[in-house]
């Protein structure tokens, strides 16, 4: 079996992809002419955008095992094959007590970590029907190494999407590499006061915002190395050292 580069003719899958991160590496792949189907679960202006520079845009409701195995078909019909798979859909939701808590839990468990176990099974054909190596790129968070007051079932949830990543190295290897990377604060929201982003940046050792582009170079690492499997990529300007 050959490895090819990244760019290809097979498109690759970046889930939810309507907004910052996501938005940012799909709009970067379809400038190197890099094929891309995205999800979204909102409907936004910036779609008719992206289908007009090429994208395949599929809505997406990861909140239900319908809805994820619904995506799965609509994939299975719009692509013979894929180059590779960014699992960046994501919910950012604080803990609450009682049934509140209970119900967003469920969801943050299927966002992250039902919706790509499903996903990378039911696509499995796509992805070793690319020619070269095929990639899964599993998006988790920093905050995995801490833990947080704040944010357990996030946390939780993104540490067992971690997790995922060693066991479909071994299920899937040699055909498929499977990795993760781990970003802490890429990039401020609209809003956050300078306090808080004074208190954020001190956090790193770097001290920077340093925007999305360090998430699709490393995107780019990992989908070009084929040396590479079963790893996370920390991508956290030196906060684990603190």
């Amino acid at each position: 079996m050959t490895t090819t580069n990244a760019l290809s003719t097979a498109p690759i899958l970046v889930t939810g992809a309507a907004q910052r991160a996501g938005l940012h590496c799909v709009q970067r792949f379809l400038a190197a002419q890099q094929p891309v189907i995205l999800t979204y679960r909102r409907h936004r202006p910036v779609i008719a955008e992206l289908e007009q520079a090429g994208a395949v845009c599929l809505h997406a409701d990861f909140s239900t095992t319908d809805g994820i195995e619904a995506l799965i078909e609509m994939l299975k019909q719009v692509t013979p094959a894929l180059r590779g798979i960014v699992h960046n859909a994501s919910v950012w939701w604080p803990d609450e007590p009682g049934r509140a808590g209970a119900d967003h839990f469920e969801t943050l468990f299927r966002v992250h970590m039902q919706a790509p176990y499903l996903i990378n099974m039911g696509c499995r054909e796509l992805l070793e029907a690319y020619p070269g190596t095929a990639d899964i790129i599993h998006m988790t968070d920093a905050v995995v190494r801490k833990g947080s007051a704040k944010h357990a079932a996030y946390v939780a949830t993104k540490a067992g999407l971690e997790s995922l990543t060693q066991s479909f190295a071994s299920m899937l290897a040699p055909h498929i590499k499977v990795n993760a990377i781990a970003p802490a604060l890429l990039a401020f929201n609209e809003g956050d006061d300078e306090a808080y982003q004074r208190k954020a940046l001190d956090k790193s050792l770097l001290k920077i915002e340093p925007g999305f582009d360090v998430l699709y170079h490393t995107l780019r690492y990992v989908l070009d190395n084929p040396y590479l499997t079963g790893t996370t990529q920390l991508l956290d300007g030196g906060r684990s050292c603190r």
